[in-house]
């Protein structure tokens, strides 16, 4: 066992969330971030796990509904991503390959800051007629390349875990329902799976994906009070599908440009988000959906009770087997560490049960059983084990489920003035929810000015699909013109 986990997590969360957040990141073997190239990081195994079991849940989802997996090449042709112009807006981040080994390539290429320009070219080949729609189409387990300034584990870097898909319509209100698809995904996987609350934004004009005609995401806090952004949905319109040539017969014998959507599930900002949002002061703590490990179970042994040593260990292996059959994620630590070491490596990893099993629960025919939300020890006979563990599971994804809402619910709040506003987002962050005067272009000045008097907050957006109102008389807190919207502010990462 390292020397590292031994020692704990050394810091309170609610003290110094930043150095929290990042041993655990490193003690909780979620990654390595000793690599050497700045924004690169070494996915640990523990880590992977995790990761591996959000991009399972989301490919279940998404797949219901009727999407198919391809994989493109990581390569982008220049070309391709300067057709469509604002979404030639990427140029400045991406990376480019212009020479093999010595040699200077004919023709370089950029390492796949997102798909579009990849895909859509490739689309413009696959359709001819309208009754060959909708497509919906994602990539998984895949990483794209951006060359971020400032980087951190899981919320900014270079190379990062991907998900997207890519769906092709003959209608705007396809498209449309297809969004809302979308954010059903986001509801299932994020909300029910990972326990992460959210609300669901519709971007700012100013702040909506380069080439789109309007951007949808949903947005969590974080414990030091920042937004973070768990995903985003694109209405494309028929902007990429006129840029990219993508184009079908309809019913009327003419050809007619499509409508297009795409969905990213943000892979590492989820990552991030169960990280910080559910972890305590002795590490993770993971929704049993999504634990790698669900039920460990440790033994209590003495040296100088040998019988009762063996016994102990015979009944671990036959309960892990048990509970291994019984389609739970198991693991029997029969490992030279004490039991105390046990525990709180387990405890750090996040593990949501632990079973201890001494001479005590062998004689009664019985287990102890930990919840890793609450740490208090309960006492059930073996022949009750695997229906207690389904309700000690339930209990602790309740756990988890009350602490993140009652947060997220007690960090939104109101401000009608722009003094107001800087108050609370100086005293307590999180969401405020203020007047405003547009959302279309004309108000960035007044996002530009909101950066500026609140040292970073932005708009976040107003929500979606049910926009909040505005109330007579009340003016954006910015200009002090009439308000049209209710937007969320929020520092961000």
């Amino acid at each position: 066992m390292p020397q590292e986990d031994i020692k704990g997590i050394t810091v309170k969360k609610d003290q110094n969330f930043s150095e929290w957040y990042s041993q655990v990141v490193q003690k909780a073997d979620l990654a390595d971030i000793r690599f050497g190239i700045q924004g690169f990081l070494v996915h640990k195994p523990w880590g992977f796990m995790i990761i591996k079991k959000i991009y399972e849940y989301l490919e279940k989802e998404v797949e219901s509904q009727g999407h198919l997996p391809y994989l493109f090449p990581i390569a982008v042709k220049e070309a391709d991503l300067k057709k469509e112009k604002e979404h030639a807006g990427f140029s400045p981040e991406v990376f480019w390959v212009e020479s093999a080994g010595s040699k200077k390539m004919e023709e370089r290429f950029a390492l796949r800051p997102t798909g579009e320009a990849q895909i859509y070219p490739i689309y413009s080949l696959w359709f001819r007629s309208y009754n060959e729609l909708p497509f919906r189409g994602y990539q998984s387990r895949i990483s794209v390349y951006r060359n971020e300034m400032t980087t951190r584990p899981f919320l900014r870097g270079r190379e990062f875990c991907f998900f997207e898909t890519h769906d092709v319509f003959n209608t705007h209100a396809e498209a449309m329902a297809q969004i809302k698809d979308d954010l059903h995904t986001c509801e299932e996987v994020i909300g029910k799976k990972l326990k992460i609350p959210f609300e669901y934004f519709k971007r700012p004009d100013w702040d909506k994906f380069k080439g789109a005609d309007a951007t949808y995401t949903p947005d969590t806090l974080m414990p030091d009070g920042k937004r973070n952004q768990l995903a985003s949905t694109h209405d494309l319109g028929t902007n990429f599908a006129k840029a990219y040539a993508i184009q079908v017969l309809g019913k009327d014998e003419k050809k007619h440009h499509v409508y297009q959507t795409c969905f990213g599930p943000g892979i590492w900002r989820s990552m991030a988000a169960l990280i910080g949002i559910h972890g305590d002061d002795q590490g993770l703590v993971l929704p049993f959906a999504v634990a790698p490990i669900q039920i460990i179970i440790v033994p209590v042994t003495f040296a100088d009770k040998k019988e009762a040593t063996e016994r102990i260990l015979a009944l671990g292996q036959k309960l892990e087997t048990q509970l291994q059959q019984a389609g739970y994620r198991v693991k029997f630590d029969n490992g030279p560490d004490s039991p105390g070491a046990k525990y709180n490596h387990w405890e750090l990893h996040g593990v949501p049960l632990r079973i201890e099993l001494g001479p005590k629960e062998v004689e009664q025919q019985a287990c102890s059983l930990v919840r890793r939300t609450e740490r208090k020890r309960s006492q059930v006979a073996l022949a009750d084990a695997e229906k207690e563990v389904k309700r000690q599971a339930d209990a602790l994804d309740m756990d988890i489920e009350k602490k993140a809402y009652t947060y997220f619910k007690n960090n939104t709040r109101s401000a009608d003035t722009l003094e107001d506003l800087k108050k609370v987002l100086q005293q307590h962050r999180g969401f405020v929810k203020i007047p405003y005067c547009s959302v279309q272009k004309s108000g960035e000045g007044c996002s530009d000015k909101l950066q500026q008097e609140t040292e970073g907050a932005v708009v976040c957006g107003t929500l979606y699909p049910q926009e909040e109102k505005v109330k007579a008389g009340q003016h954006c807190v910015l200009c002090g013109q009439t308000a049209k919207h209710i937007v969320y502010v929020a520092k961000t990462y």
